[in-house]
């Protein structure tokens, strides 16, 4: 039988200091497409949407007084195990975008994200997203989320 480790089973840095609980479900950042992340038509690729949902994420994490660097240390990895896009609009080079990333849900053992990308002068959803990341240990295996990663009620 194969038990669960604990949320306090994880390490603690003792430079690391994390919050009891996390307290902002969104984040809104800024994106201004480079040119190497479009076409010859400067539209963005996309392939580029994936990462820039990945730096939603790591701002919304960032907004809530962590890094992925800090929970690595701690022995807390996530990994991606379902990522969505879906595109409606094309985005354009060097216009200024609005990434909007929520934290949707959190369960034992994953972490589900919505992304929204806006041109903020009018509104246009241009793209909109989802995924799932599962927590796991340093070797790939799945481990308890965090108590601190859970919301404040």
């Amino acid at each position: 039988m194969r038990v669960q480790p604990r949320t306090d089973d994880y390490r603690m840095d003792r430079d690391v200091v994390f919050p009891a609980r996390t307290t902002i479900q969104e984040c809104t950042i800024q994106i201004v497409p480079r040119y190497v992340e479009t076409d010859q038509a400067g539209v963005v690729h996309h392939s580029v949407y994936p990462v820039w949902f990945e730096m939603g994420r790591t701002e919304l994490l960032r907004a809530n007084g962590l890094a992925y660097s800090q929970l690595e240390k701690a022995g807390v990895f996530f990994v991606i195990v379902e990522l969505t896009v879906k595109y409606r609009r094309p985005a354009l080079y060097d216009e200024t975008l609005d990434l909007t990333t929520v934290c949707s849900r959190i369960t034992s053992a994953r972490v589900e994200h919505t992304y929204t990308l806006k041109r903020p002068s009018s509104g246009l959803i241009l793209c909109e997203g989802a995924s799932v990341l599962a927590c796991v240990d340093a070797q790939g295996k799945p481990r308890r989320m965090p108590e601190f990663m859970y919301p404040a009620e």
